[in-house]
């Protein structure tokens, strides 16, 4: 004869399968090239709010950038290259922009949370430029942010121990909304980027 299981015992066993860790119906997390995919083709919807913590201690969100149009790029001060290459490619923008430039907020959000700190943000931002906004936060809100943005992140351990953060480098146009209008791909000089900001400017 068929036993009956009581609504309490179903409950409790599954408060068990969920404790017991992931299950199938979890996704993993995307490879670098799925991520990519979504951003060629515009597969899905790109951006989205955030809470974060900037260079000077202060609680930001994604509402406190309306009004401008925002350059938003992800990545973390250690970085040996790519990072450092597009910060100064979009300061040079700005700078050629001259006062038209003042309409455009410039924005990097730490993928290392647990080195780049406010205080570590502080001295890296304005090397870049006087008017950059940095971002950090705990590593959910940062997770959080890189998911809604399809950034690919990955700690990794080189041979001699030390750590090293893997991840996508597109720099973000948002509109003065928030919305999202597309991407340059890392390595986008600042005379090309200017070809796709001016009509943004002048769209007022």
């Amino acid at each position: 004869m068929r036993r009956r299981v009581s609504a309490a015992r179903l409950a409790g066993l599954a408060l068990a399968v969920l404790a017991a860790g992931p299950t199938w119906a979890e996704a993993p997390p995307r490879s670098a090239a799925a991520l990519m995919d979504v951003l060629m083709w515009n597969r899905e919807p790109v951006g989205g709010p955030f809470a974060l913590i900037d260079q000077d201690g202060r609680p930001r969100t994604d509402a406190d950038l309306r009004g401008q149009l925002v350059i938003l790029t992800f990545g973390y001060t250690g970085c040996p290259d790519v990072c450092p290459t597009d910060l100064m490619e979009i300061a040079r923008a700005l700078t050629l922009l001259g006062e038209a430039g003042a309409a455009i907020q410039p924005v990097f959000i730490t993928l290392d949370p647990d080195r780049d700190t406010p205080a570590l943000l502080a001295e890296f931002v304005p090397s870049f430029h006087p008017r950059l906004i940095g971002l950090t936060g705990s590593a959910a809100a940062i997770g959080q942010a890189a998911a809604a943005y399809k950034v690919f992140h990955e700690k990794v351990v080189r041979a001699d121990g030390t750590s090293a953060i893997d991840h996508s480098a597109f720099v973000y146009l948002l509109d003065r909304s928030g919305a999202y209008l597309g991407f340059f791909p890392p390595g986008t000089s600042a005379e090309r980027m200017l070809t796709i900001l001016r009509p943004h400017l002048e769209s007022r």
